[in-house]
């Protein structure tokens, strides 16, 4: 019985130590964890990024993004006037997004055209076809953030603000911890649920080994 016990607590550890590391609502990532690196990404400005170009920044706003979501497409001026206020704050704040996926109204050259069309002023970059960085970062929605303070520590988890459509705003979420980053201290919401879609998980084919 002793042993029959020990194995099922056994095969509950790894299990256990997954819950362990997740948030309130991400189920990979905490407040307070490392920002998982990334590098690789290709951009819209045909170059490649990883999120170590961005050392000289105080504070980096990562936002999973995409061209077929509403809820996306309703945040990008809210997005646009956020970048715009880095750069007159004196660029100690980054936002850079990440497209997770893999659907043609989402390709690069997609990104590219909406970015120009739209006048994006942030990076806008392209995760790989096994959507590991968005993986890394644990998220399941577009439009989601995740902001990182000096050390690359995670201090928001969630939403832009509390509204999806960018009516009646009273809460910005995101912008609120960038603030709190900037000044040493901790967000008064350091953690929301995301609003959003479902990111479009690549399907991966079994083999007759499998």
């Amino acid at each position: 019985m002793r042993t029959l016990v020990a194995i099922c607590a056994m095969s509950l550890l790894p299990m256990m130590s997954s819950l362990a590391l997740a948030g309130k609502y991400n189920p990979v990532l905490k407040i307070g964890a490392a920002a998982p690196e990334w590098s690789g990404l290709e951009g819209i400005d045909g170059k490649q990024h990883a999120l170590k170009d961005l050392a000289d920044k105080d504070v980096v706003v990562v936002a999973f993004l995409c061209n077929s979501c509403e809820y996306a497409v309703d945040c990008e001026e809210r997005l646009i006037a956020l970048a715009k206020r880095f750069a007159e704050d004196g660029g100690r704040a980054a936002l850079v997004a990440i497209n997770p996926n893999q659907i043609e109204a989402d390709s690069l050259e997609a990104m590219q055209e909406r970015a120009k069309r739209q006048g994006f002023n942030f990076l806008y970059v392209h995760d790989g076809p096994e959507q590991s960085v968005t993986k890394s970062y644990g998220a399941t929605y577009t439009p989601e953030f995740i902001v990182l303070d000096k050390n690359r520590q995670v201090v928001y988890l969630g939403t832009l603000d509390d509204s999806p459509d960018g009516k009646n705003v009273t809460k910005k979420y995101v912008e609120d911890a960038v603030a709190a980053a900037l000044a040493g201290k901790k967000p008064e919401t350091a953690e929301t649920p995301a609003v959003g879609c479902a990111v479009r998980k690549v399907r991966v084919r079994r083999t007759k080994d499998d």
